[in-house]
């Protein structure tokens, strides 16, 4: 263990100017260059392999957060960097005006995977749900015989679908949606994980419901196990397309390749992105069956990138490794001993605690830090986290880390949570 954690020596970056020496030069250039989008961690990450990373001046961290689920299979994974490296040497990218032999292959591979007949590939998560937006829209107006510009989608309260201006019209965190109006209207927020509220905002103008089977973003936060049944009887019933949004749920993160499967329920779309591009680039894709994506004709909608060779490439692989590799075994054996593990910080500093696979919201007692705090104070310790939400934040390790860098992350966890006990005695 100690040795794993040893520090590398690392040569530290640089620009046309000249090398930067360190840490605090690389954020002063950054904040002074880029837009304030983000509020980083003072964390300036080099390196990358498996589960850890390593910054510019050589010190090692257990990376706790995955790129949000990107990084699933870990930094640098040798299965996914030589699938790229292969299709470097032949071809990149060719748009959709023409076929590739990349393509065929790998729309095969994810349809198969998720159980639907068809394949419509994006690039990041947002454009897949944006995707589904259109389709739902398209299969109201064509299918079900919505008067036009009439349909309506019935989303959750808390939800995380993206940055769009049309996504954040319909998000309830004032920082994701505040200051971008005029918004685009159609949608009904309802509280998640009440099927009665959906049934309720349900009318003869509805598309679809659109949720997230687990909400990473508002802290992980898995919905009452009858919940998607729930809206599965509901959209049959009422002839809508139930969606689920498996961005950062889906691929192996709840230790299933779809986190519908844990109640059982099979919606018409799943929306993958995130690990599906293996943390080596941005691949998305709405997967449902061809009379629901059978309403989109050519010309009516397209991405130069999607489902380009490269992403073709690295996509294939991601599902040949979930069929074949440990992942979704490793996700739900390691689940559990995060599970344990938490319970015992439940009234030692901590509120709440929720796990489902390898992911895990922790509601720290606000009182006692922030989350942002929180993810500082671990960070000197070598893990990285996310907070969300004031006190809270989040785990999702790769899927690759081992049961001892795991254990020894929640034991800084539990450090912590002693440190800023004792601190308040």
């Amino acid at each position: 263990m100690s040795e794993t954690r040893a520090q590398v020596p690392q040569e530290p970056g640089g620009d046309p100017a000249g090398p930067i020496e360190s840490t605090g030069e690389h954020i002063r250039l950054a904040e002074t260059h880029s837009a304030h989008n983000y509020a980083p961690l003072p964390v300036v990450i080099a390196e990358g392999d498996g589960a850890w990373v390593t910054d510019v001046e050589g010190r090692r961290y257990l990376d706790c957060l995955a790129g949000y689920s990107a990084v699933n299979f870990g930094h640098r994974n040798p299965d996914l960097v030589a699938a790229a490296r292969r299709q470097l040497d032949r071809v990149t990218l060719t748009s959709r005006a023409f076929y590739h032999d990349g393509f065929a292959p790998f729309v095969t591979a994810l349809a198969d995977l998720a159980g639907k007949g068809q394949v419509l590939p994006m690039n990041s998560g947002a454009e897949a749900v944006e995707t589904a937006i259109k389709v739902a829209r398209r299969w109201a107006y064509d299918v079900k015989g919505v008067p036009r510009d009439e349909a309506s989608i019935v989303v959750a309260g808390g939800n995380f679908h993206g940055r769009t201006t049309t996504i954040v019209s319909f998000s309830d965190d004032p920082d994701a949606y505040g200051g971008y109006g005029p918004y685009t209207p159609g949608f009904r927020t309802v509280p998640y994980g009440d099927a009665e509220a959906v049934a309720a905002a349900v009318d003869s103008t509805t598309a679809a419901v659109l949720v997230e089977p687990v909400q990473g973003e508002a802290g992980v936060i898995v919905p009452p196990p009858d919940y998607l049944p729930r809206l599965r009887e509901l959209c049959d019933r009422r002839q809508v397309l139930l969606i689920a949004d498996e961005v950062q749920s889906g691929l192996g993160r709840t230790g299933t390749v779809r986190a519908c499967e844990h109640t059982g329920v099979v919606p018409d779309a799943y929306l993958f992105g995130k690990a599906l591009g293996g943390g080596i680039m941005p691949v998305s894709a709405m997967v449902a069956d061809e009379d629901v994506l059978g309403v989109i004709k050519p010309g009516q909608h397209g991405s130069t990138f999607g489902g380009n060779p490269m992403a073709c490439a690295i996509g294939a692989t991601v599902v040949r490794m979930l069929r074949e590799g440990p992942y979704l075994g490793d996700a739900r054996r390691l689940g559990e001993l995060l599970r344990t593990r938490l319970k015992e910080f439940e009234g030692r500093g901590v509120v709440a605690a929720r796990c489902i696979g390898l992911w895990a919201g922790i509601d720290v007692a606000p009182e006692l830090a922030t989350g942002r705090r929180m993810c500082e104070l671990l960070a000197e310790r070598g893990v990285l986290v996310k907070d969300t939400h004031g006190s809270t934040i989040r785990l999702s390790p790769p899927l690759v880390v081992s049961d001892d860098d795991l254990d020894w992350a929640l034991d800084q966890i539990a450090a912590v949570l002693t440190d800023l006990g004792a601190g308040r005695a």
